[in-house]
């Protein structure tokens, strides 16, 4: 089959590269899926990079964790009814050594979840971290109906579903970006209020926008950034749930900033939380996709001989819209 990977650690255009090696078999409890698209998130560039101190945990790594297509093959215990099913695939390299980013994959098979019809496999390859991390920061805590949630970030890979998950469960949307052209995206998600951080000052809109209460939940992109804002924001017994903090990865903050607040702060790695209880968002993303009400932005799609290319493009920003690797065909 044809594959990407790299075999050290370092810039995109150093380290990966694209050519044949052997096909893999499905296992007992397994599928093989004929990859369609791959999915690029912030996670794979970094591990690839060798961020804050990562290091090559495998001789020879396929990137990615996110990707769908069709179930080709299954192994011993996996019902042969599956084979040719469409399907959006999860996980796929956390902890192993080969991802998405080739043209066949095996995974247990619960990772490969059943897609909608109408939903296409490159939008589908946008699905698992980012909108199973989106509803994990969202409704992690809680059913959010009748509360007003703050999204930092609402037009990113992760606010987009974020805005989306918090809007279809009920909740009143507050949600901060960075232009005209990202208020325009996280309103068509569902915010009711946008706030430009960076023409107007968050703490003084949010508070002029609840009338001086506060919100109830806070879903951040950036902690360290924006630890001092969610502090002055929440109200009394609310919650924090941050998926990053890129910018400032050791943080130091007013511990009774949240503790009068007797706030909740909740760290959500998409990975451990989707490996040990992946039924509810899969529940609750498969219904919304069913409906046609979760939407999809798919960015930048590039193919399999460009992914150097897709991965300066994510770890340049500027592209609104998940980055996707196209393995073989087109939209299907």
């Amino acid at each position: 089959m044809k594959a990407a990977w790299y075999e050290r650690l370092g810039p995109a255009h150093d380290v990966l590269q694209v050519g044949e090696m052997a096909s893999p078999v499905p296992a007992a409890g397994e599928v093989l899926v004929r990859v369609t698209a791959s999915g690029i998130n912030p996670s794979d560039t970094k591990k690839r990079g060798g961020w804050h101190g990562g290091r090559l945990d495998f001789p020879r790594i396929i990137p990615h964790s996110d990707g769908a297509g069709t179930v080709e093959a299954v192994g011993e215990g996996v019902s042969t009814d599956r084979i040719g099913q469409r399907v959006w695939v999860y996980n796929a390299q956390w902890e192993r050594a080969f991802g998405t980013a080739a043209e066949k994959i095996v995974v247990p098979a619960a990772l490969a979840v059943p897609l909608p019809d109408q939903v296409s496999f490159e939008a589908a390859a946008c699905i698992g971290i980012p909108a199973c991390t989106a509803h994990q920061a969202v409704l992690g805590e809680g059913p959010v109906e009748g509360r007003t949630v703050l999204i930092h970030g609402g037009s990113g890979a992760v606010g987009f579903y974020a805005v989306q998950v918090a809007a279809l469960s009920g909740a009143t949307v507050i949600a901060t970006t960075s232009s005209p052209e990202k208020a325009r995206i996280a309103r068509e998600a569902g915010a009711s209020h946008l706030i430009d951080y960076r023409r107007e000052p968050v703490v003084e809109a949010v508070l002029d926008l609840t009338g001086g209460h506060g919100v109830d939940h806070v879903v951040d992109v950036d902690f360290g950034a924006n630890v001092e804002i969610d502090a002055a924001i929440l109200k009394r017994g609310g919650s924090v749930a941050t998926y990053s903090s890129t910018s400032k990865p050791r943080v130091e903050f007013d511990y009774y900033g949240f503790g009068y607040r007797g706030a909740r702060i909740r760290f959500v790695q998409i990975y451990h939380l989707m490996a040990s209880a992946p039924a509810i968002p899969v529940r609750d993303l498969t219904h919304w996709m069913e409906s046609g009400d979760l939407k999809h932005r798919v960015g930048l799609c590039l193919p399999l001989e460009r992914i150097a290319d897709a991965h300066a493009a994510v770890e340049a920003g500027g592209v609104n819209g998940n980055v996707v690797v196209m393995i073989e065909g087109g939209k299907r």
